[in-house]
């Protein structure tokens, strides 16, 4: 059971951290070195009842390394290729925006580490070997960040607001030809139609606010488009209201916070968004003080790669000091190996 031990101590601390408040990135990092300690720990007990079985234990060792060694290799393939091939729909739907080619710069970027692995085993340089396991270090400890990230993002889009709330904020995305709400916003506001519903039939329906200012290239404020999409399909003119101020994500939060605060300063609320954009939304939330959770809303399957590699960008440069510290040391260590003989 000592095996256990490190897995059950970061469950701890993961079940302390999520009732605490579940909108922190430590519950995400708590809930990946759970995974991978028991990960270990399962490994651990296998490999020692493999070694008490005699013959036929070595011959189930053999086979769990087989294992070990296959998933990795065939998903070390297996994944850039999808990514390169999500990447190339996302051009053809969504156009040669920056944003919509990250799923393919990506895949390119794990093709080429494997690329750089297998040159510097093939010449056996050893300042490329050193580059190669710099290189491999970094890329592990992003792609660690990246698994808590998206792991918890997924829990955390599974745990629903169970307390009733005052407001339900759907957050903006942009407009189409600068006046109709596109499929991504329509799913949001539909989301938070469903949550005014589930709330009002508790006998006490909230106010929804559409939260989104005007940009350059649109005729009216989202928040106006949103509000006329929602009345236009029966919604109750008297429970919305309109932020038309904002035009980032953190506006959005901060403007609709004064609102909320003004209309009751004891508020309850929920956030409505994207599920790609839940948890990075749910962590601004905690960091502008909104005293609410979020829920996302279904996104095409295609578009969901580009959205949430953009989403963890974002994160990661949330935390840049910490980030670029532990990346920077990494590099220095490759970089003072170099001079070591």
């Amino acid at each position: 059971m000592i095996a256990y031990a490190p897995a059950a101590l970061f469950l701890l601390l993961f079940g302390i951290g999520v009732l605490r408040d579940r909108r922190r990135f430590s519950n995400a990092v708590h809930f990946g070195l759970t995974c991978i300690c028991l990960l270990f720990g399962l490994l651990f007990s296998l490999l020692r009842a493999a070694a008490a079985g005699g013959d036929r234990g070595v011959h189930a060792l053999e086979w769990i390394a087989a294992g070990l060694l296959l998933i990795p290799f065939l998903g070390a393939f297996v994944l850039p290729a999808l990514l390169l091939a999500n990447g190339v729909k996302m051009i053809r739907k969504e156009g040669r925006r920056p944003a919509n080619l990250l799923s393919f710069l990506a895949g390119l970027g794990i093709f080429g580490l494997i690329g750089l692995t297998i040159a510097s085993a093939a010449t056996r340089s050893r300042n490329l070997t050193i580059v190669t396991g710099t290189t491999v270090m970094i890329a592990a400890y992003v792609s660690f960040l990246f698994f808590c990230f998206i792991g918890y993002a997924f829990l955390y889009g599974w745990m629903r607001p169970r307390r009733n709330v005052d407001f339900v904020v759907v957050l903006g995305s942009g407009l189409i030809g600068g006046t109709k709400v596109p499929p991504l916003l329509a799913s949001r506001l539909e989301r938070g139609r469903q949550v005014y519903e589930r709330q009002a039939a508790r006998g006490k329906p909230p106010v929804l606010i559409t939260s989104g200012g005007q940009g350059p290239d649109e005729q009216l404020p989202e928040s106006h488009a949103m509000a006329d999409y929602l009345t236009e399909r029966g919604f109750p003119a008297e429970h919305v209201r309109r932020e038309d101020k904002s035009r980032t994500t953190e506006e959005n939060l901060l403007y609709s916070k004064a609102i909320m605060a003004e209309a009751k300063p004891g508020y309850r609320c929920v956030i409505v968004t994207n599920n790609f954009h839940a948890f990075r939304a749910a962590l601004m939330a905690r960091k502008t003080g909104v005293n609410g959770q979020v829920v996302g809303s279904p996104t095409a399957a295609y578009f969901w790669p580009s959205a949430t590699i953009r989403e963890f960008v974002a994160v990661f440069l949330n935390h840049k000091l910490v980030n670029f510290t532990i990346c920077g040391l990494l590099a220095l260590f490759g970089v003072a190996a170099v001079f070591i003989h």
